[in-house]
């Protein structure tokens, strides 16, 4: 099942050097991992709430490869090039497949919500 990691960053005005470094860096630590880019900084178009920011999702073939790039030694070696200048959050998720019902989600989450926990 596909992966996606997702960041949502803040950020400064003006970049500094290492933050173009490791942008320089990023696409050769995803390549073993087979991540790519969906979004990159495009700008957002905030249709409901506040979204101070900007909006990241690579694409994996699965959560294993999402794990593994992000704990891997040339993603971490260039990690803090970023993440000490730019605030943000970032989470990494299993997509849902096209085969997903939410209605069928609904009426499992109901009928979850209906069932009595016995302790």
């Amino acid at each position: 099942m596909t992966a996606y990691g997702i960041a949502h960053l803040r950020p400064p005005a003006e970049l500094p050097e290492d933050v173009f470094r490791y942008l320089e860096r990023i696409q050769a630590t995803l390549d073993p991992f087979g991540g790519k880019f969906v979004v990159h900084g495009s700008p957002v178009q905030v249709m409901e709430g506040d979204w101070p920011g900007a909006l990241v999702v690579i694409e994996f073939p699965g959560l294993a490869a999402a794990h593994e790039w992000y704990d891997s030694a040339a993603y971490r070696e260039i990690l803090r090039l970023r993440a000490d200048h730019i605030p943000g959050d970032l989470v990494i998720v299993e997509g849902c497949g096209p085969d997903h019902d939410s209605a069928a989600m609904a009426a499992a989450m109901r009928a979850a919500k209906a069932t009595p926990i016995r302790g």
